[in-house]
């Protein structure tokens, strides 16, 4: 079954992408939650129209996450954490915790598009996330845990 995308799906497309899937994920998920539209000719010719006048916008939206990403890989990121006995969190770093860090720097990125490798991390160290500030712009960005002064 052949549907447009009405909304970003993890591990399936994104918006306005036009994918297959299986007819029952399609006819009973995906199109009855509002996530996607059955891709008939017409509305495909929508869709075509659509993504011409999106071009424009989309090219200064790439230039922009470009630049941003520049920005962002250039800083320095120290997250203070409780630490036990060898170097073991109290607790555990993820997604949310690098959101605040750079939100307190001034950028705005929700922690969805942020992705930590193994999910949370438990040990003093350093590290590497993914941060997909568009479609096309995914980029990695170094951090590192040290123990909060007490």
């Amino acid at each position: 079954m052949e549907i447009i995308l009405k909304q970003d799906i993890e591990g399936l497309g994104f918006k306005d992408d036009l994918v297959i899937v299986k007819n029952g994920y399609g006819r009973n998920f995906l199109i009855p939650s509002g996530k996607a539209k059955l891709a008939t000719l017409s509305a495909k010719k929508v869709l075509a129209e659509n993504l011409k006048q999106k071009a424009f916008k989309e090219q200064k939206l790439v230039e922009d996450s470009k630049k941003l990403a520049n920005k962002i890989s250039k800083l320095e990121i120290k997250i203070p954490a409780k630490v036990g006995t060898a170097d073991k969190l109290f607790g555990s770093v993820n997604n949310l915790d690098i959101s605040k860090v750079l939100e307190t720097s001034g950028y705005n990125i929700e922690k969805k598009f942020i992705t930590v490798s193994g999910g949370n991390i438990k040990r003093l160290g350093k590290y590497v996330a993914k941060i997909r500030l568009h479609r096309e712009i995914i980029f990695d960005l170094n951090f590192e845990i040290v123990p909060e002064n007490k």
